[in-house]
């Protein structure tokens, strides 16, 4: 009896040990644009979050605040030339945002 108890007790801690860390289980949906950003990230040392897209424009400041409201990117430093520029990289929770996809 005391076996079996303690075999269920393990499968019940291996199950909690699976699943994703409690900020990666949110509701939120990424869209396209933003996936597209975010997965610049992942090639970047330090997570670098570009400013540009692979065409040369700008990436929306909606799509970046987005992502940051979400948890997926942090502003990582502040421009002094241009101070309206969010300089971001790609958080933790946004890694596994992006993994879970």
């Amino acid at each position: 009896m005391a076996e079996a108890r303690t075999r269920v007790i393990e499968r019940l801690h291996a199950r909690e040990a699976a699943k994703p860390p409690a900020f990666v289980r949110s509701r939120a949906r990424m869209s396209l644009v933003q996936r597209a950003w975010l997965i610049h990230g992942l090639t970047q040392p330090g997570g670098k979050l570009s400013l540009f897209d692979k065409f040369g424009r700008r990436v929306s400041s909606r799509t970046i605040q987005s992502c940051i409201d979400q948890g997926w990117a942090e502003t990582w430093f502040s421009n002094p030339i241009k101070p309206d520029w969010q300089i971001c990289k790609l958080t933790e929770k946004g890694r596994w945002a992006l993994a879970r996809r």
